[in-house]
């Protein structure tokens, strides 16, 4: 299509016009130098980077707010980001935004490296309409996603915006569809890690939910679908933008986010904390880090950590430090469900996921919240090829009114499917306590897992001990003369038969009782047995998980 001269002309007048460039020289009729077209593109290109001006980006940095470009290369390896699309602008008229054009429009979009990895990042300017999601704008974020799902590799994004840019209309929702839907299509191909660095407001939230991971500095980030002035109009509620969606909100309460910093360079060092322990896609195999801790080593202090009393509480986390590679976990979701531990390790240099009961909150069971985020973390690592370790003790599901009404049968059953599902090497250790339902979701047999550990102390059985015998024996109690002195008897000879791991064992529900103080080389000769595993399932179009 060829376009009259004088409409060529016009474009060209308004863009120069619109980031106040004088008009005189860059539009003059006279042949120009290389040299001063070069001087043109260097121009523009700082121009790009000014964002909303200065006195805009000294109210970001009065807000205790890095700038785009500093988050950029605080973020990335020194000098090697490249910026793709510096000279978007929108072309939107209505309300006075003619008058309101920046170059790259709101969002800067390229790629570097992180610790020498290629990855593809987005990082919206609060400065430049407050980081406000417009046509243009969510074709830019849109572009850089389809890159990084192309090239397979990881995709970070910087948020901080005010949310649609109603300017706009229907234009900015569409915009947002397009990123969601581009976000569900790279789910499980490339790792998508969002860092909420100001605000995230209405529907921009959705995109970061659909994510992989969620990190949140506090007191400069905050995230909900209606803020605070709406909340007090429908319901009458005075609530502040940190009480209502503020980090430590959804860090310890929603389990919206995975991780909470002090600042924004700890956001950025956890992103590099996960890439280390992620591959860049589904598939690759995850980052091989040499270690210096020995596979063959045994740790005697592990047989102190667990009592034989299955009452008394300990940190599953001594276990964890004790058995990976020279004590280092990434925990994930650590404010949220305390009563599940998850996150990132290694054995002999290869990542691991685990997923583990801890008995120090609500006694390690299983509840709603802690059912959700083992089987997220769970669908996470065998959509990118990490194996999945399980730490079991648990006394059942949470029981209460508040746990049934609430779904904890359909939010257990998550935990279940995802576990079935995934077809990664699965191994399990049951520590102590591994009684009913909660016994089948935590990594069992019958569920697929692989390879079943169990310790001396291990008690695998429909329910605990005295609860059992009440059941089993409630006539015999009832008409006992000395019902104490019965239930003294039967609770020991129930606890002969089911109250160890050795039943289980007899019935291949168990592949070996070990001594705690071998678990790390077991576990590592377990990973090396299982490293070429392939299982396949019916081909369909996707399983109908219980949401």
């Amino acid at each position: 299509m060829i376009l009259p001269i004088g409409a060529v002309h016009f474009n060209i007048e308004f863009y120069y016009e619109s980031i106040n460039l004088a008009l005189g020289d860059l539009l003059s009729s006279e042949k120009k130098t290389m040299e001063e077209l070069i001087e043109e593109l260097r121009k523009l290109k700082e121009k790009a980077k000014e964002g909303g001006g200065p006195e805009r980006v000294k109210r970001q940095k009065e807000k205790g707010k890095l700038t785009v470009w500093e988050r950029l290369e605080r973020l990335l390896d020194p000098g090697s980001f490249v910026e793709l699309q510096p000279f978007v602008v929108h072309r939107s008229t209505y309300f006075g935004l003619d008058k309101a054009k920046y170059l790259g429009d709101g969002v800067v979009v390229g790629y570097g490296k992180i610790d020498g990895r290629l990855v593809h990042v987005f990082a919206q300017d609060f400065t430049v309409i407050g980081g406000s999601l417009g046509e243009m704008h969510a074709k830019k974020i849109e572009f850089i996603m389809s890159m990084a799902l192309k090239t397979g590799t990881p995709l970070i994004g910087l948020y901080d915006s005010g949310g649609a840019r109603i300017h706009e209309g229907v234009a900015a929702l569409d915009g947002f569809g397009r990123i969601f839907r581009m976000n569900v299509k790279a789910s499980g191909i490339i790792p998508q890690i969002s860092l909420i660095l100001g605000p995230c407001a209405g529907g921009a939230s959705y995109s970061p939910a659909l994510t992989d991971f969620i990190i949140m500095p506090r007191n400069i980030s905050f995230m909900f679908i209606t803020g605070p002035q709406v909340v007090k109009a429908v319901t009458g509620e005075e609530v502040s933008f940190m009480e209502l969606g503020g980090a430590e909100v959804h860090a310890s309460k929603s389990g919206v986010a995975h991780f909470i910093t002090d600042s924004e360079d700890e956001a950025f060092n956890i992103v590099r904390k996960l890439l280390s322990y992620i591959p860049s896609n589904n598939m690759e195999d995850p980052p091989y880090v040499k270690t210096e801790d020995p596979p063959e080593r045994e740790d005697k202090e592990l047989e102190t950590i667990v009592s034989t009393d299955p009452m008394a509480p300990y940190d599953v986390r001594d276990i964890i430090l004790r058995v990976v590679d020279g004590g280092e976990f990434l925990e994930i979701h650590e404010n949220y469900a305390p009563n599940v531990v998850v996150g990132f390790a290694r054995l002999n240099g290869y990542s691991i996921g685990i997923v583990a009961n801890q008995p120090r909150f609500l006694a390690g069971s299983l509840d709603i919240d802690g059912s959700i985020k083992a089987a997220r973390f769970v669908r996470f690592c065998d959509s990118f090829n990490i194996p999945i370790i399980m730490f079991v003790d648990v006394p059942g599901y949470l029981p209460g009114v508040d746990q049934e009404h609430g779904g904890i049968i359909k939010h257990g059953a998550k935990l279940v499917y995802a576990y079935a599902e995934a077809t990664v090497p699965k191994i399990t250790v049951i520590l102590r306590k591994a009684y009913g339902g909660a016994y089948i979701a935590m990594g069992s047999k019958s569920l697929g897992a692989d390879i079943v550990f169990a310790w001396p102390t291990a008690e695998i059985a429909v329910m605990g001990p005295e609860g059992a015998v009440k059941i089993i024996f409630k006539k015999e109690l009832a008409k006992a003369k000395n019902p104490e002195e019965l239930f003294k008897q039967k609770l020991k000879e129930y606890r002969a038969i089911f109250a160890n791991p050795y039943r289980a064992a007899e019935l291949g529900l168990v592949d070996d009782v070990i001594e705690p103080s071998k678990t790390r080389p077991m576990l590592i000769k377990a990973l090396e047995a299982l490293q070429n595993k392939r299982e396949e399932y019916p081909l369909r179009k996707h399983g109908n998980i219980p949401l």
